[in-house]
Formats: C-alpha cells, structure tokens, sequence
C-alpha cells in the first residue's frame, strides 16, 4: 500500500514554502524582536517553538535558526535546557509598533489607554479636569525594549511596561491575536504576573478579550475592521484562508472550481 497527497496539494505545499522563503527575513525580525523584549534576552528554544504558528515561524525552526548566526546562538541553560540568545542588539528594531503609531497619530494613542491616578482624597472634578489628570498619567508608555522589569512590580510604571510588552507581542503575531496559552509561554521572560487577565480588562479600547479568565483570547483591535476582519493580512494568513476552504468542501467539483478560480 502506497500513500502520497494529490497533484493539486503536492503544489499546495510547494506554494507554501514559496511563502516561507519569501517571509524568511521578516520572521528573523520577529523572533529577534521577541528575545530583544525578554529579560535575559534569552527563551526557550521549546516555548518559541511551540508558538511557531502564531509568528509565522517555519516547522524546522531548530535547524532554520542555525543559518542566521549573525543573530542567534544556541546556549544551554541552568536546568540543561537549550535557549535561543539573542548575538547582537538592533537599535532600528527597538522601537515599538505603538511608538511608531505614537509619531503618526499621537492623540489616537493616548487615548488607547488609561491608566487612572489614585487620588489620595475626593477632588470633586468635573468630569474633563479628571480626564485631563488622568491625561497626565497616561503616557509615556514604558518600551517593552527597556529594563520596565526592574519597576517595582505593583508599580504604574511597571504596569505600562506589561502593558506595552502585551500590545507589542500580538503586534508580531500574523492575526493579532494569542491565547492565554501562548501569552503564559513567555510569562518569565516578559516578567507577567498572574493578574495579567485583570490588567488587559482595564484597556477596552486597545484589547479586546474572548472567552472565560482561565481560557481566553485577546484580540489587538486595531488589528481588526469595524466587521471583524482582519485589516493587513500576512501572506502566510492569505495562504492558510486558501487552505481552510478546500478542507470545508465536500465534493471534488468544489475543488476544481475554487482552484479554478484562484
């Protein structure tokens, strides 16, 4: 017995690691943004890998990685882990999706969050004199490229710094989008705390959060149209769109039509 795909899904593939090939350098960027974000500018080989999807990273990433040695070098951690650290630091890749948003449109942004100040005692404020105080407190966002680690934990500014690493990472996602499964991968590096669900609650305007506190999913809205839909789409997300409606049809007519058409 002998099994193989089919002429039209051998091409398929073929169509696919064109994609891949072409994306090659952009999702170098990502994962080199990613490690820039954490910590020790260091993670897990495993926890990268095990979001791959949602970065548009390719299956054999432990052997993708090993071409861009200029970027990436392969270390073994204190629990005998392999990481992946980050070589040489990028000042040009340094800078946030926010703060280049920030430069186009600076009052869109500051209206994206809030972040209220604690009175101390009842002010009796109009409602624009609270808004405008709040103003005061709302930025500079912390860069999710600094040391916003080093903040006090409970602090505000730790929490813009959360805030910002939150936005950054779906703004490297191809649907901006993660689950809380991917968020927690990286809870460690990213220096996230357990009230993290509670932190995006408070944005409405920038997050938008699917599902129940112990299994959800947020959305970056600016990613998305009034309708839902997904408003600058990755290749890869053009691709796997392709790939959803020929696994939906039924009948081999349906094929041929679809790739007729496409």
């Amino acid at each position: 017995m002998w099994l193989g795909f089919t002429e039209f899904m051998e091409n398929l593939l073929q169509e696919e690691v064109k994609i891949m090939e072409s994306m090659e350098l952009e999702r170098v960027k990502v994962v080199k943004k990613l490690l820039m974000m954490s910590k020790d500018k260091k993670m897990a080989l495993s926890k990268i890998y095990h979001c791959r999807l949602i970065f548009g990273v390719p299956e054999d990433f432990r052997d993708w990685i090993l071409k861009f040695s200029d970027d990436f070098r392969v270390v073994i951690g204190d629990d005998g882990s392999r990481m992946l650290e980050l070589v040489k630091w990028d000042p040009a890749l340094a800078l946030s999706a926010l703060e280049r948003e920030f430069m186009v449109d600076e009052e869109k942004v500051k209206k994206a969050f809030k972040f209220p100040v604690k009175h101390g005692k009842e002010l009796d404020l109009e409602d624009d004199d609270v808004r405008r105080l709040n103003l005061l407190n709302t930025l500079p966002l912390v860069s999710p490229y600094s040391d916003g680690w080093k903040h006090e934990l409970s602090s505000l500014e730790a929490e813009k710094y959360r805030v910002g690493v939150i936005h950054e990472f779906l703004s490297l996602t191809l649907e901006k989008k993660a689950s809380i499964h991917h968020i927690v991968e990286f809870k460690e590096e990213f220096s996230l705390t357990k009230h993290t669900y509670q932190m995006l609650k408070k944005q409405p305007r920038t997050f938008y959060l699917a599902g129940t506190e112990m299994n959800w999913v947020v959305f970056l809205k600016d990613g998305y149209d009034e309708n839902g839909n997904l408003i600058q789409k990755d290749p890869q997300v053009v691709f796997n769109e392709r790939l959803y409606r020929f696994a939906q049809m039924q009948y081999p007519g349906e094929l041929c039509r679809d790739s007729i058409s496409e």
